[in-house]
């Protein structure tokens, strides 16, 4: 097994992009404990929390005849391609990127089992200014109205604060809030039916999403054209990189009403396939099919030099979303991913034995101890 990252001193990891998430999980860990201690909080009002909801993508609330699920998600720097692709192109691309903000928190509160029911935005920019751009402002309310229509849900409100000196000049930092509810409270999806036998389908993602901007970013400097150096396709690779982020949301409605509440869920956002070992079950996750790498994914791995190990580490190379599924359900779960249009695959299956993922039409290996998130 391929189960260490390449040794070749011309691979652009993430961390050389200037992320490094043994820097930033322990800060998670930090927190979520600390968060923890406030649950007693709740009594005062009634209300308890779920424990099990603790280091999972979205925090749940019972309230007595159902749950509630909440999250906030920022964009990160995906912002930063589409301010330079306007200033190549002259055109805006404001109208993705705010759907890229919606499906950061929405594709995270999903994973509990929850209806997205509101979302509340956060636009804070580097100066009064930022607005002032009537067709960019107008891409963004437009593209933000559009993914909350998909996803079926009422965008209630938000904050638009100028933050000159906080937020650089020209920029704009973009977050959204998403509230949901889990009803019937038999639909929760914490991860405590999960188990060996379990059929693991995938689906398919729009390109790089909205991770692993930032080494798409650092890569721009390797390429002669810059953003505009052209894929084999013919499409720009500042295009490509802009490709919306997919709003998972309509599938996880349509597989409720199929009747079919699946065992556990993983966005597969930053760290890659390692979201695969989210839950903390000590179990084997193998894949036996891996999904199409989209070609900008495929365009970053190759430029960048990474390994299997290295790229499917931090990019979710095609597969967007994980749906942890009793077997018998497996293929009509991606009946139903495809009838909303959503391509899917069952992908693999769990198994008893140490925590660990295995792609075995890569060799590639991630151990339990390459995600730590509690």
């Amino acid at each position: 097994m391929n189960s260490k990252p390449s040794a070749d001193p011309a691979t652009l990891s993430y961390e050389q992009a200037g992320v490094n998430y043994d820097l930033i999980d322990p800060l998670k860990v930090a927190a979520q404990r600390a968060a923890a201690a406030t649950a007693a909080n709740l009594a005062g009002h009634g209300f308890t929390e779920v424990p099990a909801s603790r280091g999972e993508s979205a925090y749940v609330l019972d309230v007595g005849p159902f749950y509630l699920a909440s999250i906030v998600e920022c964009l990160g720097s995906k912002a930063l391609v589409a301010d330079e692709m306007s200033r190549l192109t002259g055109r805006s691309w404001y109208e993705g990127i705010a759907q890229d903000t919606i499906a950061m928190a929405i594709n995270d509160l999903i994973t509990v089992g929850a209806t997205p029911l509101v979302v509340q935005a956060y636009w804070a920019a580097g100066g009064s200014d930022w607005f002032g751009d009537a067709a960019r402002a107008q891409a963004l309310v437009a593209g933000w109205k559009r993914a909350c229509d998909v996803c079926g849900v009422a965008w209630g409100g938000g904050e638009t604060p100028a933050l000159t000196g906080i937020v650089e000049a020209g920029r704009i930092d973009l977050a959204a809030s998403c509230t949901g509810l889990v009803n019937p409270k038999s639909r929760l999806t914490l991860g405590d039916k999960l188990g060996a036998g379990d059929a693991i389908v995938l689906l398919a993602s729009s390109g790089i999403h909205a991770n692993g901007l930032s080494l798409a970013r650092k890569l721009v400097e390797r390429l002669p054209q810059g953003y505009l150096t052209p894929l084999p396709s013919g499409r720009s690779y500042g295009e490509a990189l802009l490709d919306p982020t997919t709003l998972y949301a309509p599938v996880t409605e349509a597989l409720h009403r199929a009747g079919i509440t699946p065992h556990y869920s993983a966005n597969i956002t930053g760290h890659g396939w390692r979201k695969l070992l989210r839950h903390p079950s000590t179990l084997t996750y193998r894949i036996h099919t891996a999904p199409p790498v989209p070609e900008v994914l495929a365009f970053i791995q190759r430029e960048a030099r990474q390994d299997d190990h290295e790229a499917y580490g931090t990019l979710n190379m095609g597969a967007g979303f994980a749906l942890f599924v009793p077997a018998a359900e497996a293929q009509r779960t991606v009946e139903v991913a495809r009838a909303q249009g959503v391509p899917a695959w069952v992908a693999g299956s769990v198994e008893a034995g140490p925590k660990r993922v295995v792609i075995e039409p890569l060799g590639v290996e991630f151990g339990g101890e390459e995600l730590q998130l509690r």
